[in-house]
């Protein structure tokens, strides 16, 4: 595997975490930097070590220590997950979560009041 394997594997996570997440930033380190917490720590560790491979194969003697094998696995790893988003997908489970909590606070209000007004012989 040579440097520009591995730069080109950096640019596809880099191009991936873009599209799929929306995170903006100059490199991949920048935007694990914005937007790392949105992934799951596997895949942030995964991320954060080929952002690093990538930083090593600038320079001929550190690439001689790059581990090839492992470089591999972390890209294996970022794209099956970032691949795998969906966007439509967390828009909606956001959104159900919101309406969740608007639900559960209207009952606990209204069972409150519910309350209030029993123990005030409203009802």
């Amino acid at each position: 595997m040579s440097a520009i394997a591995i730069r080109q594997m950096v640019d596809r996570v880099d191009a991936l975490m873009e599209e799929r997440l929306h995170v903006r930033g100059h490199d991949l380190a920048d935007k694990l930097r914005r937007g790392g917490r949105r992934l799951p720590r596997r895949v942030r560790a995964a991320a954060r070590d080929l952002a690093q491979a990538g930083e090593m194969a600038r320079n001929p003697r550190l690439l001689m220590q790059v581990d090839f094998g492992k470089v591999s696995a972390d890209y294996d790893i970022c794209v099956r997950h970032l691949t795998a988003v969906d966007r439509k997908a967390r828009l909606l489970a956001a959104a159900m979560g919101l309406v969740r909590l608007v639900v559960v606070v209207g009952l606990l209000a209204g069972g409150i009041a519910l309350a209030l007004a029993r123990w005030r012989g409203l009802i």
